[in-house]
């Protein structure tokens, strides 16, 4: 019995903490700069392939070929992003600030078993991120809203609601409504 309890505590506290991210909003800034870093990447790829498709064949097949390239666009950006994460750990700022950053190699870090956990932690949020708002990021990909440097934005903050507006921003917005009262 005591071998069950014992059992029992060790896979809730390895459950809890593999899934744990403690600041989503720091956690998705991090996803959103991974997937801008690879938005930049496939920019340039995509604008040698358009421009060979505006110059041959028929509108139409060039309609569908522009279709097909969109739709591309979306799993090449999204395939592997969360095993990317598997690259970014926390790492202390100040005494009590931690963010996300990009190692290079985990071999030179003091404490390399906390910063696996910590990579494993923000692949599994990441995961549960593009699984919440990959049907609506989808589209913004597909449709060519999502822009360098509005990821983060689009992502953290209007998507999935990870990152709360800044207060100017919503100071501006009870400003406005005020002025629509009037």
């Amino acid at each position: 019995m005591a071998k069950l309890v014992l059992f029992t505590a060790v896979i809730i506290a390895i459950f809890s903490h593999g899934s744990s991210v403690d600041d989503k909003c720091a956690a998705c800034n991090a996803v959103a700069e991974e997937l801008e870093l690879q938005l930049l990447k496939a920019s340039v790829k995509e604008r040698s392939l358009i421009t060979g498709a505006m110059t041959k064949g028929k509108e139409s097949d060039r309609l569908t070929l522009l279709r097909v390239i969109s739709d591309l666009r979306v799993v090449d950006l999204l395939d592997g992003l969360c095993d990317r994460m598997q690259d970014y750990t926390l790492q202390k700022v100040e005494p009590k600030n931690r963010q996300w950053v990009k190692v290079g190699n985990f071999d030179n870090l003091t404490n390399k078993q906390e910063a696996k956990a910590h990579a494993n932690d923000i692949s599994t949020y990441c995961g549960r991120l593009l699984e919440e708002t990959e049907d609506e990021l989808g589209e913004v990909i597909k449709n060519g809203s999502l822009k360098a440097g509005e990821v983060r934005k689009v992502l953290c903050q209007t998507l999935s609601n990870h990152c709360r507006q800044s207060s100017e921003t919503d100071s501006e917005d009870e400003e406005d409504d005020d002025a629509d009262e009037l």
